[in-house]
């Protein structure tokens, strides 16, 4: 893949290699992201721990401070006093909440301070600024909240949530369903949802109802949704935070690819769907042994799968990244919402694997993926997209080349350590400037 005008800094990695030893997985932040405005809103003092502190994780910060709750970060160990039942600023004006590049952080907290009377000036970077919002702007000013927006941010959210029944398509981000849950239960009345079609992601819906029972808030399923019991309190607490699979799938594919490798930190139990990694490299072949508290996976026999990808988007860039690599064909459908993530992550995830050699190609909702026995190496764009960049420092493990990956400091939204890790197991990047 030829790139003009490469961005600046870029990564160099020296192809072929494998990584050995063992994996601390980070928290995972899906689970920090609830954990911390649950926190928030709770009366009294909450410790979350661990904490990597993030891009996304900053954006989730700004808007805990905005809502009125004070945070103290000390290592991986974050201390939050929440705001309990004092909601609503004294000012009346749109109180800036910059979500910086986290599509969770603004799809959780537009409702939630809708609910708490807080006027939100919404604010952004990156692609969050077109990512869809649009089902907000359909369904808030119907509960009494006005959205000036040109369909994107910046987003100003005027008034207060008002209890009610509310219809939700399924078939969207999950993160939508997640702030309407969070937000429901501060409002004075009883709320229901009602999806009008088929759960999405419902792994990041049962984590979002996990969380905020943890922190005292109760939510009721029903046939088709939830009912939500108003006038609660959200309760401060002491919460740990699990490991994320998300992030354990791009060292499940290493080790599925040749390395040898043991994860410690995850959650067996874990609601996450991303927990799913497991069986799916093993449908390639990987072997994978499980321990109450390890993991451990080298590689096998690789062959091609079929994957249905609705309810794990998240592990695509790694899955595909291994499939490239597998005897015969994988197709990976039902991923059509991966257009709308920091990339159109379906094109740059083939992308991503034609340029290092592979043979791939995007479709409507997914992927095909022709196995080849290695890569050659080349330049990567990475897209300023983190899943991206991590899947293609995997990939050049199995190149005979060097491989260029621009873009390598978009790992900081979600795992700003990635490359010391990764070296620390035996990887050769180097992340540079290339000047002018």
């Amino acid at each position: 893949m030829n790139i003009k005008n490469i961005e600046k800094p870029v990564c160099r990695i020296t192809g072929g290699g494998f990584l050995r030893g063992v994996v601390n997985i980070p928290p995972s932040k899906s689970a920090a992201h609830r954990a911390m405005l649950c926190a928030a809103l709770a009366d009294g003092r909450s410790v979350i721990s661990p904490i990597e502190l993030s891009n996304d994780m900053c954006a989730t910060l700004n808007a805990i401070s905005a809502l009125g709750a004070k945070s103290d970060i000390s290592g991986q160990t974050l201390i939050i006093d929440g705001i309990g039942g004092h909601f609503g600023n004294a000012s009346n004006e749109p109180v800036e909440i910059n979500c910086i590049e986290s599509g969770s952080t603004l799809r959780f907290v537009i409702p939630i301070a809708c609910a708490a009377g807080i006027n939100g000036n919404f604010i952004g970077e990156g692609t969050l600024i077109s990512r869809p919002i649009g089902l907000y702007s359909d369904l808030l000013p119907k509960a009494g909240v006005e959205c000036l927006s040109d369909g994107g941010l910046p987003l100003i959210c005027k008034g207060k949530l008002q209890a009610g029944n509310y219809e939700m398509p399924g078939n969207i981000s999950s993160q939508f369903i997640t702030g309407m849950l969070m937000a429901l239960p501060l409002c004075d009345g009883d709320s229901s949802i009602t999806l009008t079609t088929p759960l999405q992601s419902s792994a990041y819906v049962d984590m979002t109802i996990s969380c905020m029972s943890d922190f005292g808030v109760k939510i009721q399923p029903t046939e088709n949704g939830w009912f939500i019991p108003g006038g609660q309190k959200y309760a401060a607490r002491d919460y740990t935070v699990e490991g994320d699979w998300s992030q354990a799938g791009f060292f499940l594919a290493a080790g599925a690819l040749g390395s040898e490798l043991t994860l410690r930190g995850l959650r067996l139990d874990s609601v996450q769907g991303d927990k799913a990694a497991v069986e799916l490299f093993r449908g390639f072949g990987a072997e994978i042994e499980l321990s109450h508290d390890e993991i451990t996976v080298r590689s096998g026999s690789l062959h091609g799968q079929h994957i249905n990808a609705g309810q794990i988007p998240d592990l695509v860039p790694c899955l595909a990244l291994c499939a490239a690599l597998c005897e015969g064909t994988t197709v990976i459908d039902h991923a059509e919402r991966l257009r709308i993530k920091e990339s159109d992550r379906l094109t740059s995830t083939a992308a991503m694997i034609n340029s290092l050699g592979g043979n791939a190609k995007a479709t409507d909702d997914g992927l095909i993926i022709h196995g080849v026995r290695r890569f050659k190496g080349g330049t990567v764009h990475g897209y300023r997209d983190h899943r991206i960049v991590m899947a293609a420092a995997v990939g050049a493990l199995s190149t005979d080349g060097e491989v260029t990956i621009t873009t390598p400091h978009s790992v900081s939204k979600s795992y700003p350590s990635f490359f010391e890790v990764y070296n620390s197991l035996g990887g050769k990047a180097n992340v540079i400037d290339m000047g002018k």
